[in-house]
């Protein structure tokens, strides 16, 4: 009947028979897709089970259409709003135009491009999109409002915490839900609000992206989807990618209204969290208990964005995030993240003694030469002090090459260690080498691996080789 009704519609809006009905992919909503082909050229046709839910999306697709906006057109649909025909813009979606990204964490130029396209033209959709729009053609909700934050947050209490077996005391975690509710409708809202604004919900049809399944859009901040499309759980950007994007995004913006870039990104914080909560609510109702694996394999992707997101505590609250550190050190998702912890080996030794060998199999690392620095070893006063002592370090420093050399060192290692966290990579390996083992490439050693646990707080083992003297920095994320 889905397909007879489809195939009607064609055949009004063409004048002529479809020849081939094809059903696409399942999308995880309750909606069907198909291509339709035939001598009218090729459209898409819906399905869908709730006539309102439709409603709102021609509307809405409607209007954007009329505002200039990259959306499908509408071009029929039955009078009981079940099923419609739209514009087909092919195949392919954003999440599968940066697959390559997604999986190495490197993402090359073009895909970095679709991603600025993508996120430049979301202001118009946010602000252009509102102009003369009517919300109360919006379902299931007109607006972004208090009803509806709680609602997800109870979601992500009631389909998660409760999935997981995670005690916490319900009193406590209401009331830091009430404050990130007041926190989160702070700033009154005149503009569009996709509410599922995110790389699967992307076209790219010539080399541009075009938008869809906003049908749940309503009248809300432009913060969430943000949050939501740059903390998509399975996008996998890297801190950097994110930074570059909401500086695009921001500039953007900046063409409707004028933004404080500082208070943008503060504001953004909260509204990262409150997404995660609720993507992490929607994975329990639909991994836990409707048992549909996709979503239980996307749930440690989330934490990870969790885990990322507390290196900074929220003292609004202070319950809720004490309870959400227990969440991501549970050992079902503490055993994955030991699986990708890394561990970084700083080494200094002497090269008459032989470079250090890997015992990981990683190949050595990093081998960086000291001897071309000014050595204090040459003085006979320095020979009873290693590189860990004050007149060496003093020497040193005075004599300027060792900080010049190690500023070097400091950048190129520290964009690898980016890249192997944001991989999963579990070892790397760096050594420095100079004539004794004894000063350059003692103090270089001990420089690096305090600096690499202050800025990125990962497991540190230092070892000076020909001193005898080893240190761990346990990791701190």
């Amino acid at each position: 009947m889905d397909i007879e009704a489809l195939s009607n519609l064609y055949r009004l809006h063409t004048s002529t028979n479809a020849d081939n009905v094809k059903e696409l992919p399942f999308s995880g909503s309750n909606r069907r897709y198909f291509r339709i082909m035939g001598a009218g050229g090729s459209l898409i046709g819906v399905n869908g089970t709730s006539a309102d839910e439709n409603k709102a999306f021609i509307y809405l697709a409607r209007h954007f259409r009329n505002k200039g906006l990259p959306v499908p057109e509408i071009f029929i649909h039955t009078d009981n709003l079940l099923s419609y025909l739209q514009e087909d813009l092919g195949d392919t979606l954003l999440f599968d135009a940066i697959s390559k990204g997604r999986k190495s964490h490197v993402f090359d130029e073009r895909e970095r491009m679709l991603l600025r396209k993508t996120i430049a033209i979301l202001p118009s959709i946010q602000v252009s999109g509102a102009e003369g729009l009517n919300f109360n053609c919006c379902y299931p909700q007109t607006e972004f409002n208090q009803r509806t934050v709680l609602w997800d947050l109870n979601y992500f209490k009631y389909c998660f915490l409760k999935a997981v077996e995670l005690e916490f005391q319900e009193d406590r975690l209401e009331d830091d839900f009430q404050r990130m509710r007041d926190e989160l409708l702070t700033e009154p809202a005149a503009t569009f609000f996709y509410r599922d604004f995110q790389s699967r919900n992307v076209m790219i049809k010539d080399e541009s992206p075009w938008f869809i399944d906003f049908q749940g859009g309503r009248r809300g901040p432009i913060y969430y989807d943000v949050a939501s499309f740059l903390w998509q759980a399975k996008a996998n950007f890297t801190d950097e990618l994110r930074n570059e994007l909401i500086e695009e995004y921001i500039l953007s913006l900046n063409k409707f209204m004028p933004i404080d870039g500082n208070k943008f990104r503060r504001r953004l914080r909260h509204f990262v969290l409150f997404r995660i909560l609720q993507t992490l609510g929607a994975y329990g109702f639909r991994g836990y208990f409707e048992k549909k694996p996709h979503f239980i394999q996307s749930v440690p992707y989330a934490i990870k964005n969790l885990r990322s997101l507390l290196r900074e505590e929220f003292a609004e609250y202070p319950y809720l995030c004490s309870l959400l550190t227990e969440l991501v050190n549970l050992k079902q998702f503490a055993d994955d993240l030991q699986k990708n912890t890394l561990e970084i080996k700083v080494i200094s030794f002497a090269y008459k003694k032989g470079i250090p060998e890997d015992s990981t199999g990683n190949g050595g690392g990093f081998v960086f030469d000291c001897r071309a620095i000014n050595n204090p070893g040459k003085y006979e006063w320095y020979h009873p002090f290693t590189g860990l002592d004050e007149p060496v370090i003093r020497f040193l420093e005075d004599d300027g090459e060792i900080t010049q050399f190690l500023e070097h060192v400091y950048t190129l290692v520290g964009a690898t260690v980016r890249r192997y966290l944001d991989r999963g990579f579990t070892n790397l390996m760096v050594s420095f080498g100079c004539t004794g083992g004894q000063h350059r490439s003692v103090y270089s050693a001990q420089h690096l691996a305090e600096h690499l646990h202050a800025n990125f707080g990962v497991k540190i083992h230092l070892v000076h080789r020909e001193q005898n003297v080893e240190q761990i920095f346990d990791s701190i994320i």
